[in-house]
């Protein structure tokens, strides 16, 4: 058996050991400050308890979500919250006091509301698609900023977005209503309240308060800020970011816009409603009191218009509110949907003028001619083929344009020679032979300016027509031929690579319409350039318009191949018709021989001077007679 020995070592290694020990647990023991904050955690635990158990929830503590980070909030952290949000602190201690979301839906809409801030965090069209194939939604994902910034009575500055508000849905006979209240006690507190309609894309907002005239320092200025970053709906970013505007009605009845481009700040006043355009689709926040003022602005956010883009323009409106002792009582409309004349008109704020059908009598002919027009000619017929039947009655009412022009260019090419005779008898006084000319072609009744003015008379139907094509909601995702969509550009290649102001597809409908043109104005300048007589000194007429034969084409080429193909289709049918009347008109209906038979009448004839053409004759007859008195 083995003897056993004293380890001394073994023990002093013991001690030591032991003695660690014994100062670890000294150094960690609490304090008399820790102490007593456990002895207080310990005592609001008990609270919590009784409470739940006598069911009292108005006045217990939770476990609330905190504002900088989403964690659980304790003792300590409400203390700061209270801190920090005074008053208001008592809606952090509700049980609504998370980022949850209520979600309504109507006939036509569906949305979401984020108990913080109380706004909506999603708006979908239920009815309505992009170009993808994709629900539009017109806030998603934070693209939307709604907050009211306030002053409270203890000095402390506070935003409605960091703050939470708690929802509760009911019904009003058919409508849904959505209350959003932040509370600053169990009876005071700030709501947002909705009101939406089954089968209506416009709600009633308003904004109003209960019990807090002791709270909220109503002598500074309290306003709301509504920003939206729009998102891309359409094929061609260019194309929608062209008719992408923020548009205003104020001082009455005036409608206004921002720039259409780039970034541009106004500050407006009487503003009764604002219009977050984006092109189809629209945000529109009515006032039913006007805004004393308002800062707006936009900004471009397309920098590259050939590569995809998720939004396109960026709208901010700062807008005073109405606080009277602290009170609120401010009643509005919102409204998300289409941009429809149709629903538009609907409503009683005159709404459709947000979409730019062209100002003064471009827009008359749009609204009062064409929209009536596209209306019943699409209610029964498919929507190329209505392109297609408007543009013949179109053209057929203006054909006496056209055949006036014919027929002063007839008139002007049989006095040709005559008046070449005269420039070439007095070609050393220009003066004289100007005269001369003028009295031949009053004489004969026939005169440049009558081919002019009729020509002035289609401009106003060709830029109605400009504008009606690119806003016509009816054609929207409405397929012709091999046109996809009469709202945007048809595809027939796609190119591998991206040309300069052109892109990188083909469409066909405008190289249909740019060989249109080129053979309309062909037969057009030749006859023009036929009719106007040569003068020395100047450049040869039909090589100045031999310029205009291929611009014209190329330009239409270019430019409208990231046009909506309904337009195109206009302008090819519009010009074969066009085609179609000249030959008529210098075939069958003109003649010649006629013209000039009529012509040596009419200057047989004692021709009577309007008061312009006297007043003409007389000024240059002065000047004549000072030339020879020099």
């Amino acid at each position: 058996m083995e003897e056993k020995k004293f380890d001394l070592k073994s023990i002093i290694g013991f001690v030591l050991i032991f003695g660690i020990l014994i100062f670890m647990m000294w150094k960690n023991q609490p304090t008399p400050e820790e102490l007593a904050e456990q002895e207080r955690q310990e005592q609001i635990a008990a609270e919590k308890k009784a409470n739940a158990e006598k069911g009292d929830t108005d006045e217990k503590v939770v476990v609330a979500e905190d504002f900088s980070n989403g964690n659980g909030t304790d003792s300590v952290q409400l203390e700061n919250l209270k801190n920090k949000l005074g008053a208001f602190a008592y809606s952090a201690t509700l049980p609504s006091a998370n980022e949850s979301e209520t979600t309504v839906e109507t006939d036509v809409l569906s949305l979401k509301f984020n108990n913080k801030g109380g706004f909506l965090s999603e708006v979908k069209l239920k009815n309505y698609v992009d170009y993808d194939s994709v629900p539009i939604y017109l806030i998603q994902d934070g693209n939307e900023f709604f907050n009211i910034n306030f002053g409270t009575a203890d000095n402390r500055i506070l935003n409605t977005k960091d703050l939470f508000f708690e929802p509760t849905v009911t019904k009003n006979g058919d409508n849904t209503v959505v209350s959003m209240k932040l509370k600053a006690s169990g009876n005071q507190f700030l709501e947002y309240r909705y009101e939406l309609q089954p089968d209506n894309y416009m709600m009633d907002f308003s904004i109003r308060s209960k019990g807090l005239g002791s709270v909220i320092n109503s002598s500074q200025n309290i306003d709301l800020d509504w920003k939206l970053k729009t998102y891309r709906h359409d094929q061609s970013i260019s194309y929608e970011n062209r008719y992408t505007r923020l548009t205003y009605m104020h001082d009455g009845d005036k409608i206004s816009k921002l720039n259409q481009t780039g970034t541009e700040e106004e500050l407006i006043e009487d503003v009764r409603w604002l219009s977050y355009r984006q092109h189809f689709f629209s945000s529109i926040l009515v006032a039913e009191q006007p805004f004393k003022s308002a800062t707006i602005s936009t900004m471009d956010l397309v920098e590259d218009e050939e590569v995809d883009s998720v939004f396109t323009k960026q709208y901010t409106s700062k807008l005073p509110l109405t606080f009277t002792n602290g009170e609120a009582n401010n009643n509005f409309k919102f409204y998300f949907g289409p941009t429809d004349s149709k629903i538009l008109k609907q409503y009683d704020y005159e709404l459709d003028e947000s979409i730019p059908f062209g100002w003064g009598i471009f827009g008359w002919i749009n609204k009062s001619l064409f929209i009536p027009l596209f209306s019943f000619l699409s209610g029964f017929l498919p929507y190329g083929i209505a392109i297609i039947v408007m543009t013949v009655l179109i053209k057929l009412m203006m054909s006496f344009v056209q055949y006036k022009q014919f027929l002063s260019q007839a008139k002007m090419k049989v006095l040709k020679p005559e008046l070449d005779a005269i420039r070439a008898k007095h070609k050393d006084n220009k003066m004289k032979a100007q005269q001369e000319t003028m009295a031949l072609q009053n004489k004969a009744g026939a005169s440049p300016l009558a081919g002019c003015l009729p020509g002035l008379i289609q401009l106003p139907v060709f830029y109605a027509l400009f504008m009606f094509f690119p806003t016509a909601f009816a054609l929207r995702q409405k397929s012709f031929l091999w046109a996809d969509d009469l709202s945007s550009y048809d595809v027939i290649a796609q190119l591998p690579f991206t040309i300069p102001f052109y892109g990188s597809h083909v469409s066909l409908f405008p190289i249909l319409a740019a060989i249109a043109i080129f053979f309309y104005m062909k037969m057009t300048t030749g006859q023009q350039a036929a009719s106007q007589p040569t003068q020395e000194g100047m450049p040869d007429m039909a090589k100045m318009m031999k310029y205009m034969i291929y611009f014209s084409p190329l330009l239409m080429l270019v430019f409208f191949n990231k046009y909506a193909s309904g337009l195109s289709l206009y302008y090819f049918i519009s010009n074969l018709i066009s085609i179609g009347i000249m030959l008529v008109i210098k075939n069958f209906i003109l003649d010649e021989d006629k013209i000039h038979a009529q012509i040596q009448m009419n200057k047989k004839k004692p021709k009577k001077q309007n008061r312009f053409q006297k007043k003409m004759a007389d000024m240059m007859e002065q000047a004549e007679q000072q030339k020879k008195g020099r």
